[in-house]
């Protein structure tokens, strides 16, 4: 059976099972009927021209786990960011795992997804929030058609989050393939400040294929700061869909670091609707075997005085495949808009494949908007600098490299993240940096 049809026959027993209220029903119903119409994007897209997911939908996926399987937290310890105090939301195989997360009521909700769609004191929440960014997109109604679990954050008017609120999605392996659709509503209410890390990581070498929605809700002043790290096994592959509305005053800033997995694509559109608002998207791959990282970003500026800043590492190797399609629109009213967007690549191997599109749609005529992008080699003339100096040339490689990828990793506002990444790319690039940052 196609994996569509599977999908399809799968959606009737799925909506028998969930306790759901009549409004998320009828949502439910219109998401599955547009992707049964739609079905899987294809390379005839332009917005999926250079990634192609017939690789991944041969197998024969399990939509829903036979049963839980229970990990321990030296299993996962690892992959989290352990060296400070977070709150913690674990789901394993798609299946809330109260015994390794750490929720919270206390002065905000970190908590879980089904309650929210499930439990009548967050209806007005779900009512006003749900499904109201995500597109009509058929990977995201796919998603939506069968959304029950994942993160519930709300950060109420005018509080601070404490501490960093880490999402983390493993998968086991007890099944032979396995299909998750994790959905994260975040709000960030009023005046309200959060930090997320969110990580999907599979245990296994089985296949997995998660098809990820988030909807992330910035409201007036408030700051939301987010970090994606993506560092999975061949064996997986991630369709990451995140939406971001903005309202005036806000900042919102999205880091991406994409290490590792079978395809990775991530669609990460911003909405701004207000003025002086700030959006910051940077990410950091280093790929290498036959990886393929696609990067769909868009920021819309539709109000005066607002601003984007986008800059985009890549660093190919082997047979991997890098993909960077950017878009800026600015509506007419949106003046004194200040946007920058930026794509730079180095291929290591003549074999490593990088396709980057970024664009700009301008229709304001008093802006300050720039783009670019470049693919090319290591400088020789550095490289030839730094081993003049007695450092090998393995090293002196990595070292321009790291500093290539070091001013996106200037942004990251968590030590432990950037000791992490710092870690990761050393690890990447097959040295030790003699120096601590």
């Amino acid at each position: 059976m196609k994996l569509k049809d599977k999908l399809m026959s799968s959606y009737l027993a799925f909506e028998e099972q969930v306790d759901i209220d009549h409004d998320i029903h009828q949502v439910r119903d219109e998401a599955i009927k547009f992707f049964e119409t739609t079905g899987f994007p294809t390379k005839k897209l332009e917005a999926w021209k250079y990634t192609s997911l017939n690789s991944i939908l041969k197998e024969d996926y399990s939509i829903f786990p036979k049963k839980e399987d229970a990990i321990d937290y030296k299993d996962i310890k690892k992959y989290l960011i352990h060296d400070i105090d977070t709150y913690t939301i674990v789901f394993v195989d798609g299946i809330y795992s109260s015994h390794l997360s750490r929720t919270t009521h206390d002065k905000l909700d970190a908590c879980l997804m089904s309650s929210a769609l499930n439990k009548p004191k967050y209806k007005p929440v779900v009512d006003k929030y749900f499904n109201k960014i995500a597109p009509k997109e058929s990977m995201v109604a796919l998603n939506t058609a069968f959304a029950n679990e994942g993160a519930y954050i709300r950060i109420p008017k005018n509080v601070a989050a404490e501490k960093p609120i880490q999402i983390l999605n493993f998968s086991t392996g007890n099944e032979s393939a396995l299909m998750i659709q994790p959905r994260n509503l975040i709000i960030a209410e009023e005046g309200a400040q959060v930090q997320i890390i969110e990580r999907h990581q599979s245990l296994t070498e089985n296949p997995v294929l998660t098809n990820s929605v988030t909807e992330v809700f910035v409201e007036k002043n408030a700051n939301v700061d987010y970090y994606k790290i993506q560092n999975d096994k061949t064996s997986a592959s991630l369709i990451d869909n995140t939406y971001i509305k903005q309202s005036r005053d806000s900042v919102c800033s999205m880091h991406t670091f994409s290490f590792g997995g079978k395809i990775t694509r991530n669609n990460l559109n911003f909405y701004q609707h207000g003025e002086n608002i700030n959006s910051i998207l940077k990410g950091v791959t280093i790929l290498e075997g036959k990886q393929h990282v696609d990067h769909n970003t868009l920021v819309h500026h539709t109000q005066p005085n607002c601003e984007s800043h986008q800059d985009y590492k890549g660093i190919f190797s082997d047979k991997s495949v890098g993909v960077f399609n950017g878009n800026v629109y600015v509506d007419r009213i949106a003046q004194k808009t200040d946007a920058f967007q930026s794509n730079n690549n180095i291929i290591i191997d003549d074999t490593a494949t990088c396709n980057s599109k970024p664009q700009l749609e301008i229709f304001a005529d008093d802006v300050k908007c720039s783009h670019g992008c470049t693919i090319g080699q290591l400088d020789n003339e550095a490289l030839y600098y730094l081993r003049s100096r007695g450092i090998p040339k393995k090293e002196a490689r990595a070292l321009l490299m790291f500093a290539f990828a070091n001013n996106v990793l200037d942004s990251v506002k968590i030590p432990e993240i950037k000791k992490r990444i710092t870690k990761q790319i050393a690890l990447k690039l097959g040295v030790e940096l003699g120096f601590n940052l």
